[in-house]
């Protein structure tokens, strides 16, 4: 072994030892800290046991200390409190161990309950909303959080001496500076959390009272590092953490658990995400800013507007137990960039329901576009837009003049079977067309009845159509059309707000179920309750599918063949399907069925069928003289062309 390596092996062994002690001198100071904390919380538990009284009277008056006062444990306390003090420092020492202190503050929509411990909003009470009880009751006002689950915390290191100390802000009891009104009846509450000699953190929440909801529901939420630069270690980010905890606000577990979750916006973006429907525990993370998270409920939010944007956020959920009273709970874990310049973070929080004509006007900055309308389920594509441009503004102009929200969905119904109308009376006309030429399709089944001949009768029916003027389609085509506006109606009606609370006939609330029965036991896939709404619509869904069957069987051969799956499978379905949904939906579905036989009937004694037969002979005289298109010259030749392939087979 040459000297070289030799030495080498000595710097190496060196390095290793050197290592091992400074690692042993860090564990051991570790476990002294952790053991000197561990004594200090026993014993400002012992020092705050009822047989320990101090005559804080005599203190005040005679300045006596306070380990002359009290026993031994206090000694303890003193001790493990100084060197908490030479830890931390006296500002933050003391913070650690001041009293909580909790208040209320409020306008016209709700009311916050700010706790001093973590300079938190602690609890919201929306003042407009009632929630259920265990028997269906309304008395009590929505509450957003559980306030014993509530948890919003800053989290960042402070330089002490040599090392870095991570700051909880949960932890620490601010100091309540002021809650003062202005002239305009704006509330301003501010609390500080002093870090150091000349250096503290801000919170400053303002809570206006303009009459406006976007406003109104809006809290601006300001958060000042004041004189904290020379503190703060080498940091490049400030840790944000927020949990929550919400109550089940609705009647039907199961169906608001459809609609409660974490949504979330990408800063810049045109739509939202959401983590989605799920019974148990559900997570995601992105790396990309967020401007934006909503711990969403079914018709409630609680939003923490970031426009700076949240880095690497983690969001989670878990599902509560049916039955506790509670929906689920949520978690989300981010943080907030942050270099020496930084003097704050200019936030906001809305605590508010999910009203599309509220959300979608919530601004922090006035250039901002934030979508939290988009948290209100609607649809994607062309069922959102149907709903956002049509329904929603037909709906809100009917409801400033129209107090009964059942007449408002008839009406809507109306408009929109007035609207699709035309389609359906080209349907009418497209089934009478085949009705009338089923003899020539019957004759053509005659005249080609082996199964080699089906190309034959192929061509010869695409002719017959083309001679009488009938779109095999017309009878498919305003049903497809009419396909988004039913799904339409099928996201909005559970989603909107506005139906809640709004009874009509025996229907109690238009948002949730209605029951006419409830069981005393609990159907698989139908519920404990009878919806008599959903009977209904289930039935009018069947007179509907009898009816339109009758008219089609005798003109399409495969309908015989589906009548048990349309005219008894599908109601059936239907009964156990809408049984726990907004009663306000299967109401609509009732109407649109009832007003779609009554349109049948009508446009069945307005078409003459001999009229028909005159205009499909005339069309017939012209097709025959007529030259033949490119397209039925394609098409024939495609069905020779299969005749021979199937000949060359055979």
């Amino acid at each position: 072994m040459d000297k070289k390596t030799l030495l080498g092996f000595v710097v190496l062994a060196l390095v290793f030892v050197g290592f091992a002690y400074l690692n042993g001198k860090e564990q051991k100071r570790y476990q002294e800290e952790l053991a000197i904390y561990n004594a200090y919380q026993d014993s400002v538990k012992a020092a705050t046991m009822p047989e320990v009284v101090v005559d804080t009277t005599a203190v005040a008056t005679a300045g006596d200390s306070v380990a002359e006062l009290t026993d031994a444990p206090m000694n303890e306390a003193e001790s493990a409190y100084a060197r908490r003090v030479e830890m931390l420092g006296a500002e933050l020492a003391a913070a650690e161990v001041a009293e909580a202190e909790e208040f209320t503050v409020e306008n016209e929509v709700m009311k916050l309950t700010f706790s001093t411990r973590g300079g938190q909003v602690k609890a919201v009470e929306l003042k407009e909303y009632t929630k259920y009880g265990p028997r269906d009751e309304r008395t009590e006002p929505v509450q957003l959080f559980d306030p014993e689950f509530e948890r919003f915390n800053l989290s960042f290191f402070v330089r002490r001496g040599f090392n870095d100390l991570k700051i909880q802000t949960s932890d620490y009891t601010f100091q309540k500076v002021a809650v003062e009104r202005d002239a305009e009846g704006v509330q301003r509450v501010t609390m500080q959390l002093p870090v150091a000699p000349g250096a503290n953190l801000a919170y400053s929440y303002l809570i206006y009272n303009s009459a406006t909801p976007e406003r109104d529901y809006l809290v601006d939420f300001d958060v000042r590092l004041n004189g904290m630069s020379p503190f703060l270690s080498n940091q490049t980010s400030i840790g944000v953490e927020w949990s929550s905890k919400s109550y089940q606000n609705e009647r039907g577990f199961t169906n608001e658990n459809l609609y409660t979750t974490i949504a979330y916006h990408h800063v810049g973006e045109d739509s939202i995400e959401e983590l989605g429907m799920s019974e148990g525990f559900k997570d995601d993370d992105t790396s990309t800013e967020l401007d934006w998270v909503d711990f969403k409920q079914q018709f409630f939010s609680s939003v923490l507007i970031v426009p700076a944007g949240l880095q690497g956020a983690e969001m989670a959920f878990d599902t509560a137990e049916e039955g506790s009273g509670y929906m689920k709970e949520y978690m989300l874990q981010s943080s907030l960039g942050y270099n020496s310049t930084t003097e704050g973070y200019d936030m906001a929080l809305y605590f508010g329901p999910n009203r599309y004509s509220v959300l979608r006007k919530v601004s922090v900055t006035e250039d901002d576009d934030l979508c939290l309308e988009r948290v209100i389920p609607l649809g994607w594509g062309i069922f959102g837009w149907i709903n956002r441009w049509f329904v929603i503004p037909v709906f809100d102009l009917l409801r400033n003049h129209i107090a009964s929200f059942g007449i408002i969905i008839l009406i809507l119904a109306v408009l929109i079977r007035l609207i699709i109308s035309p389609l359906t009376y080209k349907s009418y006309v497209s089934m009478a067309k085949m009705r009338l030429v089923k003899p020539e399709m019957d004759a053509l089944a005659a005249k080609y009845p082996k199964q080699e001949d089906a190309m034959k009768r192929q061509q010869a029916t695409m002719e017959l159509y083309k001679k009488a003027g009938i779109n095999p389609m017309g009878g498919c085509i305003p049903m497809l059309i009419q396909m988004p506006i039913l799904i339409a109606m099928f996201r909005f009606f559970p989603a909107s707000i506005e139906l809640r609370g709004e009874s009509f006939l025996w229907a109690h609330d238009l948002s949730s179920y209605d029951s006419v029965l409830n069981l005393p036991f609990s159907i698989p896939f139908y519920g404990d309750h009878v919806s008599l709404f959903t009977l209904l619509m289930a039935a009018s869904t069947f007179a509907f599918s009898y009816i339109n069957y009758k008219q089609t069987a005798s003109s399409q051969p495969q309908m015989p063949g589906m009548k048990f799956m349309m005219v008894y499978m599908m109601p059936l379905m239907l009964v156990f399907w809408f049984n726990s949904y907004a009663s306000g939906l299967c109401y609509y579905y009732l109407l649109s069925n009832l007003l779609t036989i009554a349109q049948t009937y009508i446009v069945r004694r307005m078409v003459d069928d001999d009229k028909i037969r005159l205009a499909m002979e005339a069309n017939a005289a012209k097709k025959s003289k007529g030259k033949k298109s490119k397209f039925q010259q394609r098409y024939e030749e495609l069905m020779r062309m299969q005749e021979m392939q199937q000949k060359q087979r055979k």
